[in-house]
């Protein structure tokens, strides 16, 4: 058939579709996503992919009450590449005459100090410290930043130049353009707000958030001990069936947010939010499930999490860690092809991690012992991969049970 084979799926489904596709590796990733008249989205396929696709499946894995079905799109769906090279070249083509209309002469120094690539946050564009540097571009100051809001189609700029070390992880980030710095971002149904120049938003962080939206916590407490803007919390609340959340975060600006969006979505009296240290917290033996979202690392929060889970029944502890892979010795292997370094890359990868979660689960064990004074049984129920922050540094999870020894069971 002519056209570009595509899952179409409703709009509030989406993103839950694309990651689906995208872990059986059937997304066409070249490709943008295209919303139609109808109001629902075209989701991609690889066309070798099309014919395993089971929709059956994939409505079950989403949701029962979702619909899908493949159609053969004969809009000319762009390119991400071809998408970012229209913006580029819109931008350079209106900076250029903006330039020569001063009398400045146009180099491909200037080009080449054009931004190539930035956040998008609705209206406002968050462009990389190292672009638009250059002396030259001083001359337009008054002009400039209207300028490349038009080249890149938003209303408002801002620009980072690094992450703060003030423990809270704020960005430094200074507006350009636009009276305020508030944003929106809308994922699965859960609407976020948070001011750019105070808060981070990891985007990467999407699949995760979607796995833990398709938890079943009916009747559970929950206690997310680095809450953010409400990353965690709210697709807990909003999708999960949680009882109560309980929402720990010590950035200010953070919490302020978080406070926002907890309105926003409706769900601000099914959670607690305790401001400060989440060592400090006074709270023990309440929580069936907790939340450790915290890289590279959330071990200063493991005895703390041991302390929440209650005593008589236990729970699940979601810990996140940045893990680091070692580089191959490519000098003691003979030559391999590409495809079989890949395999091989994988499966060395798994190995660290599984030795890493073996490791942590043996460490969680001996904190609730010594913190309770009993026995208790760790179980790996799933390694969970996020992303990856360079070839050898995966951000992982591990969901791990936690229950109090009965006397009569063997170690898992």
């Amino acid at each position: 058939m002519d056209g570009v084979p595509c899952l179409r799926v409703s709009q509030c489904h989406a993103q839950q579709f694309r990651s689906c596709l995208q872990s059986k590796g059937a997304l066409d990733l070249s490709v943008c996503l295209q919303s139609d008249s109808t109001g629902t989205v075209l989701l991609p396929i690889l066309p070798s992919c099309l014919s395993q696709l089971d929709l059956q499946t994939l409505k079950t894995v989403v949701a029962s009450d979702s619909a899908c079905e493949i159609v053969w799109s004969q809009y000319p769906l762009q390119s991400k590449k071809e998408r970012g090279r229209a913006h580029g070249d819109k931008l350079e083509k209106i900076l250029q005459e903006l330039l020569e209309s001063q009398g400045e002469r146009w180099t491909e120094e200037l080009r080449g100090d054009l931004p190539h690539s930035f956040q998008r946050h609705g209206d406002l564009v968050l462009l990389a410290d190292n672009c638009l540097s250059l002396p030259t571009w001083k001359k337009i100051d008054q002009q400039l930043w209207s300028a490349v809001a038009k080249g890149l189609g938003a209303k408002r700029l801002a620009k980072m130049s690094r992450i703060s070390r003030d423990g809270f992880r704020s960005p430094v980030v200074t507006m350009l353009l636009g009276e305020h710095s508030w944003v929106k971002h809308v994922d699965n149904r859960i609407s976020y707000e948070f001011d750019v120049t105070k808060c981070m938003f990891s985007a990467g962080n999407i699949t995760e958030k979607l796995r833990v939206a398709g938890f079943d916590c009916r009747g559970e407490t929950v206690v997310d001990l680095y809450a953010g803007i409400g990353y965690f919390t709210l697709p807990y609340l909003v999708h999960t069936g949680a009882s109560h959340v309980h929402a720990c975060e010590w950035n200010p600006d953070a919490v302020e947010a978080l406070q926002k969006n907890l309105v926003a979505n409706g769900v601000s009296e099914h959670c607690t939010v305790h401001q400060g240290d989440n060592r400090l917290l006074q709270l023990c033996d309440i929580a069936d499930r907790v939340n450790l979202g915290l890289i590279p690392s959330s071990e200063d929060g493991w005895p703390v999490a041991c302390r929440l889970l209650k005593r008589t029944t236990g729970g699940i502890l979601h810990i996140h860690q940045n893990v680091t892979s070692p580089l191959p010795n490519t000098a003691a292997i003979p030559a391999i092809d590409d495809a079989t370094q890949r395999v091989s890359g994988k499966t060395a990868d798994r190995e660290v991690w599984q030795a890493w979660a073996d490791d942590t689960a043996n460490r969680i064990s001996s904190l609730l012992k010594d913190i309770t004074g009993a026995l208790w049984i760790t179980k790996l129920q799933h390694i969970e991969h996020v992303k990856s922050y360079a070839p050898h540094v995966h951000h992982i999870v591990l969901d791990l049970e936690c229950r109090p020894s009965r006397g009569d069971e063997d170690s898992y």
